[in-house]
């Protein structure tokens, strides 16, 4: 019997970096957790423990933090984009680099003070070969609601159902979503923000039979008004809200009164691309 060593990366996970831009006394504060993977010809270190090829972890996040301070942290795509060709470029043995970024956000109360935002993450996925770089941005945590508009009838019954079919229920989610981009020379910031406010607009706009019907919505809204988006990855788990029985109490609930649960929770995923389109996203095994 033959026995190979398969598909493998190494790399720093979860470097944690705040980066504060002084301009005078107004300060610009960037919040983030950067991610490092390097895949190549690592096939030495496993079999024989041989590291001469193997670019320390420890070194990748110093790398983190002195690209920070040289080259600053205005996008994460493009602080991602030029980490990765950074270690592709550097290092005669990785072939692949990839780096993930998430970014937390901060309000601003001041010239320099903040309050940590409550919503979502913004993220970025850089991949990088000696020939190619690709860009996958997103969000995660993004919850959203809807008060009606949304119902849920006509599915499969068995002997094992019991849900009540509904015609008009609560619809939320926290939506993660993942998109890609045909080209690493964009506008990061209004590609970004566009892409939110389609999912945004998808969401409150759509009369909802299903959060199938949602999520497909969502990203066909996303395509449509960003042409530089080749495919949306949208999960959207269903935050139940249940409405409570009060006629223990002699009370009625016309559609009022709910426990929200946050388990077990309905889990629906999906993926909206162009038909049309052959390109493809960022490798697997990125480190998300």
């Amino acid at each position: 019997m033959s026995i190979v060593l398969g598909a493998n990366q190494y790399g720093k996970a979860e470097v944690r970096l705040v980066r504060v831009a002084r301009s005078g006394d107004r300060h610009e504060l960037r919040d983030l957790n950067v991610t490092v993977t390097l895949a190549g010809d690592l096939t030495d270190t496993h079999l024989t423990g041989d590291n001469a090829l193997v670019l320390p972890t420890d070194s990748q996040k110093n790398t983190v933090y002195a690209f920070a301070r040289a080259h600053g942290v205005d996008r994460i795509e493009e602080f991602g984009l030029l980490l990765a060709r950074h270690f592709v470029t550097g290092q005669p043995a990785i072939d692949r680099a990839t780096v993930h970024i998430e970014e937390y956000g901060w309000q601003r109360l001041g010239p320099h003070s903040f309050q940590r935002s409550g919503g979502e993450i913004r993220t970025a996925t850089v991949t990088c070969t000696g020939t190619r770089a690709e860009v996958e941005a997103g969000l995660t945590g993004l919850v959203l609601l809807n008060s009606t508009d949304s119902e849920f009838t006509g599915y499969v019954k068995d002997p094992y159902t019991t849900l009540p079919e509904t015609t008009d229920r609560i619809l939320a989610t926290a939506v993660d979503a993942h998109w890609s981009y045909r080209d690493t020379e964009l506008d990061w910031e209004g590609a970004y923000a566009g892409a939110r406010g389609a999912l945004v607009d998808a969401f409150v706009g759509t009369y909802s039979r299903s959060l199938q019907q949602t999520l497909y919505a969502m990203g066909h809204q996303v395509l449509t008004d960003r042409p530089e988006i080749t495919e949306v990855r949208l999960s959207l788990p269903n935050r139940h809200h249940l409405l409570v029985d009060l006629t223990p109490f002699g009370l009625d609930n016309p559609n009022e009164v709910f426990v929200a649960t946050d388990r077990p929770y309905g889990l629906i995923e999906g993926t909206v691309r162009r038909a049309d389109d052959g390109t493809v996203g960022p490798a697997d095994g990125r480190g998300r």
